[in-house]
């Protein structure tokens, strides 16, 4: 049976009266000299305020931000083609975070900015040890509540068993994403402290269509018909994981709306591939990365599974692991040519988090997209009332099921695990624990331990949980998340507020925030952070990849995009 968990997708904040800052008193007169008659030096005016804004011509460029604005150093303002009431959520999310304008002009064509954040977190990161660790230390200028641990320290292990023994020598505080073997025995044990996840993920088998025979929507869709998806679960999830009707998990609104997907059916399946000219199979391959993730908690094993189902409807898979930042690329540029495996942990609460970033017109990852999917997306998207968008889900999701772009497997459950001592411990069903709560026992230090290294920690230009994470520690955004939840609260800025028809989105800047190098944050830093993701034309357009996807992704295309 589904759960279904009502979440707060949009937030609208009360407005906040701006208060100008009062004019600099006039300087004191020099006093006077009197054996020479000396004038004195007019003083050195300050330097005026020049706020940055940058608009497209018009919205023909497709994408859905018509300007973004520094109004005043305190306020920015958001400008949209269309109405878009997942603004407050979208914003609140780290792939939108703030670094300081002059940072951002020093230290981006160099590649410094992607080791070396300067946030205005309750962490700054201290030190990257490649391949070992990363260590934070406390900011002691932080704006709000100050980090409980002097120092936090990130580590990785890709083996479960690891990071569990670990956890179980007390040589870390804290651990995410147990096996599914080990759930029964760390909840068993007094001293340590197990935190479920709420399961807002997709695990999904997905294909690229400009590539033979997966061009054929009939071998798609036969290969649907022959994956037993209860098994998988059985076999490879924990307690708390189920068998996905949707793309979308059913406890966000409309994501479970329209058609259930295919039901197993193997002979079904064979005799599709015998329609489709492929009677005796064919081969193929499955790509993945040896990555643990909440909605893939045993990559290998489920790989081996699926080769063998494969075979029972006559196709062969050899088995191809490749290494996480050239599987991401890989695959989310459409260049894989076979079946991946790959998933996706909410970031956001709202069914445009799933649906918009996976299927939108802009996306390559499954070659050529599908306007029957992306058209009502698109319209669904600028519509406030789930009930009113959900005819409009109706019809995406049904076209999901014709088109099998991708086979929804499973929203993993899974966990994070923390000594019993641990106050303020917690998992998060976005996957992105805040660690300046969590007082390990008194000790200095918090460790923490996750499944990968993080690949930079330039997030605005990443889609990776593990490097998501450590920018949280470090990096904010305009708004932010509840500790351990989904709702949206202020952050950098106390509030973003729409106009009646959601086209204008007026953000108030926190006042006395300062960055990690001493700098104060201003309206300027912000547009500029958020328009080298956005122009394409920028000279600082550059990030990690240079494909900022999820700017892509959830505001349509890049502005002077080639």
């Amino acid at each position: 049976m589904k759960k279904h968990l009502f979440l707060s997708v949009v937030v609208l904040f009360a407005v906040v009266l701006a208060s100008c800052a009062p004019a600099a008193a006039p300087a004191e007169e020099a006093p006077a000299v009197e054996e020479a008659a000396v004038e004195e030096a007019p003083a050195e005016e300050a330097e005026a305020y020049e706020p940055m804004v940058v608009t497209a011509p018009d919205c023909d460029y497709g994408g859905l931000i018509k300007e973004i604005a520094a109004v005043d150093a305190s306020t920015v303002q958001f400008t949209m083609c269309v109405p878009d009431p997942a603004f407050p959520s979208k914003a609140a999310f780290s792939a939108f975070s703030i670094q300081p304008k002059e940072w951002i002009e020093s230290a981006m064509e160099s590649g410094e900015i992607l080791e070396k954040p300067v946030g205005t977190g309750p962490y700054v990161l201290d030190t990257w040890n490649r391949g070992d660790s990363i260590v934070f230390k406390k900011n002691e200028d932080y704006w709000g509540d100050a980090a409980e641990t002097v120092s936090l320290v990130f580590r990785w292990a890709t083996e479960g068993a690891q990071r569990k023994l670990e956890l179980e020598s007390g040589t870390v505080d804290g651990i995410d994403n147990p096996s599914p073997d080990d759930f029964d025995a760390l909840q068993a044990n007094e001293s340590l402290a197990f935190y479920p996840r709420f399961a807002l993920n997709i695990f999904y088998i997905a294909f690229t269509n400009t590539f033979e025979p997966f061009d054929d929507v009939n071998v798609r869709k036969a290969v649907a018909l022959g994956m037993d998806r209860q098994r998988i679960v059985d076999n490879f999830y924990p307690k708390g994981s189920e068998v996905a009707s949707h793309f979308t998990p059913c406890s966000i609104p409309n994501g479970c709306t329209g058609e259930d997907w295919y039901e197993f059916d193997p002979d079904a399946a064979k005799a599709m591939l015998a329609d489709a000219g492929y009677a005796d199979g064919f081969e193929t391959t499955i790509y993945y990365r040896d990555v643990v993730r909440s909605y893939l908690p045993e990559p290998g094993v489920v790989a081996t599974d699926i080769q063998a189902q494969l075979a029972d409807i006559g196709i062969t898979a050899s088995i191809e692991v490749m290494e996480s930042g050239a599987f991401i690329d890989e695959s989310t540029a459409g260049n894989l040519e076979g079946i991946y495996l790959l998933g996706w942990g909410a970031d956001y609460p709202h069914i445009t988090n799933f649906l918009d970033f996976h299927f939108a017109a802009s996306n390559p990852q499954f070659g050529d997209p599908f306007p029957e999917v992306y058209e009502p997306l698109q319209k669904a998207a600028q519509i406030s009332d789930p009930a009113e968008a959900e005819p409009l889900y109706v019809e995406a999701n049904n076209a999901l099921k014709a088109t099998v772009p991708m086979i929804p497997v499973a929203h993993g459950g899974s966990a994070t695990v923390f000594q019993a001592d641990v106050a303020g411990a917690h998992s998060s069903p976005l996957g992105n624990e805040y660690f300046a709560v969590c007082d390990p026992g008194g000790r200095d230090t918090m460790v923490w331990m996750q499944n990968a290294e993080p690949i930079s920690v330039y997030c605005n230009d990443e889609t990776d949980g593990e490097s998501l994470r450590a920018c949280e520690q470090v990096l904010e955004s305009l708004l932010t998340y509840e500790v351990g939840a989904t709702d949206v609260k202020p952050a950098l800025a106390t509030s973003c507020d729409p106009n009646e028809d959601l086209t204008v989105w007026t953000c108030n800047l926190r006042e006395g925030v300062t960055f990690h190098d001493g700098s104060s944050l201003d309206a300027n830093d912000v547009v500029m952070s958020w328009v080298v993701a956005w122009d394409a034309s920028n000279p600082l357009h550059i990030g990690n990849t240079g494909a900022f996807e999820y700017f892509t992704y959830l505001w349509g295309d890049l502005l002077n995009a080639e």
